[in-house]
């Protein structure tokens, strides 16, 4: 058996790629503490230590409460241990799709005193998913006249893993009149050529059943298989040919439906009803259909659905051009989708630490902020601001979080209450903006003396009152709650002798 390309050179470039990338993520983060674990570990399985690599040690953790904060848990932190666990199933593929580079990141939160840690889990992938084929059986007529060194591109298998556990090879079973070849579209994606390498005769043999078989590189590989039926038709007309092999456009990420992308033309030098030709989409996905629309005569692509540039940023796909002889060209379709600023950004309170004790110092940590905006480039850059007080301020600490801290002293008994609105906008243009209100509530502290009404009381008394009468009144109060606020009264300082004073 023939194999199309040999399997080192992707492979190891796609380990050159990963190398460089990693490289990247070390260098634009290196506060983070960062773990690499495989795909679909079990629950509970331990990533790592994350009590001793954040420096804490195991007696003090009842005290420092640590936790994660995080959109969705993957995982836990075992509050006695301090082992970082795996808390719900983690599957590359739908985390992450095609990235070559997979990470969850996520900040842990140690309270008593407050710190805030950022942690990243590069998740790598294994070779869970099969190569399969859209079609187990692909139908093809050849005409009897046509040359050797023609070729008929073919449905690619699909292959959800990425690096070496994706697809790598086709291969063809052994037999006389064909051979493979590989090609690759624009987006990366590899897809089979057959080869015709010996003339056809209709008369000897008209009918061929080959086997396509797709090899992913996971140790051990797995592999998908299709049929491939050939029918030898009688060679009684010229094919249709397109007016070019490649047609390229961009769309705006906003284009109405039923926006016309192009026009593909094919033409043919047959005349009368042979020259009739009808193009239609060939071996492609269903994204493709829900998004485009062919008119099956004239060619005319339209879109069919709202384009989200945030789940697709292209699309590739071939059309078929037939005549009524079956003879068929094809050619290759290439979309852009470019990105418009039509996501806003997103404001997410992970934690807010209320109600407040009054007489914490500048710079305490009331809230975690994260922002986030699907689209791209400046349209999904974010600066956050807040509007009410003086009081508190943002501190951007890594890429999309803020803490939001105290910038003065407090004061319960003037402001019980604060009202912070928090704002995000991203860098488009026109900026999209959106924002939320924080309510912290402050927290009372002691930090009041009780105040008479009056400096000093002169009181004038009758003599030989008896005992239990009533002289005077003196009152006080303290703006504090609670026990804070509540008044006792005692004597502590008189002008009168020790027996005289028991008397009152």
């Amino acid at each position: 058996m023939r194999q199309s390309t040999e399997r080192s050179s992707p492979a190891l470039w796609r380990q050159v790629l990963l190398a460089f990338l990693l490289s990247l993520f070390r260098g634009a983060l290196p506060n983070q503490i960062r773990y690499s674990i495989p795909e679909e570990l079990a629950q509970n399985s331990v990533v790592g230590n994350l009590a001793k690599d954040l420096g804490l040690s195991v007696q003090d953790l009842p005290a420092r409460k640590l936790w994660v904060s995080a959109e969705k848990e993957y995982f836990t932190v075992n509050p006695k241990s301090g082992d970082l666990l795996v808390s719900n199933r983690i599957d590359r593929e739908q985390i992450c799709g095609k990235k070559p580079l997979c990470i969850l990141d996520f900040d842990t939160v140690a309270e008593n005193p407050l710190n805030i840690f950022h942690v990243a889990v590069i998740v790598q992938d294994i070779n869970d998913n099969t190569p399969l084929f859209k079609q187990n059986k692909i139908e093809l007529k050849i005409v009897e006249s046509t040359k050797p060194g023609k070729t008929f591109p073919l449905d690619p298998a699909l292959d959800s893993d990425v690096g070496p556990n994706s697809l790598q090879r086709y291969h063809l079973n052994d037999n006389e009149h064909f051979d493979l070849t590989e090609k690759q579209t624009a987006d990366g994606r590899k897809y089979p050529e057959l080869v015709l390498k010996h003339s056809l005769d209709r008369e000897e043999q008209n009918f061929h059943q080959l086997v396509l078989t797709a090899v992913d590189g996971g140790d051990p590989p797995q592999s998908g298989t299709a049929q491939i039926q050939i029918q030898v038709t009688d060679a009684n007309d010229n094919p249709p040919v397109f007016i070019q092999d490649i047609y390229k456009v961009s769309l705006q990420e906003g284009v109405p439906r039923g926006f016309s992308v192009l026009q593909v033309t094919a033409t043919d030098q047959d005349e009368g009803v042979n020259a009739e030709i009808t193009y239609s989409f060939h071996n492609v996905d269903e994204l493709v259909e829900q998004f485009f629309n062919l008119d099956k005569i004239t060619g005319e692509i339209t879109t069919k659905d709202d384009f989200d540039f945030e789940i697709a940023n292209s699309y590739t796909f071939s059309v078929e051009a037939k005549d009524p002889g079956d003879l068929a060209a094809h050619c290759s379709i290439q979309v852009e989708i470019v990105d418009e600023n039509d996501c806003a950004p997103e404001v997410i309170i992970t934690s807010v630490f209320t109600p407040l004790p009054e007489d914490s110092p500048p710079g305490t940590v009331i809230a975690l902020i994260k922002t986030r905006d699907r689209d791209s480039g400046e349209n999904g850059e974010v600066y956050c601001q807040i509007f009410g007080k003086a009081d508190f301020m943002l501190k951007s600490y890594s890429k999309n979080y803020y803490k939001l801290v105290t910038h003065g002293p407090l004061d319960r008994e003037e402001i019980p209450e604060y009202n912070i609105i928090v704002l995000a906008t991203d860098r488009g243009k026109p900026p999209l903006s959106s924002r939320t209100n924080i309510t912290l509530h402050i927290a009372d502290v002691n930090d009041n003396t009780p105040v008479f009404q009056q400096p000093f009381y002169l009181v004038h008394i009758a003599e030989n009152n008896p005992p239990g009468t009533s002289i005077a009144q003196v009152s006080a109060s303290d703006p504090d709650l609670g026990p804070n606020g509540c008044v006792s009264y005692s004597i502590v300082a008189s002008d009168l002798e020790p027996r005289a004073l028991e008397s009152y």
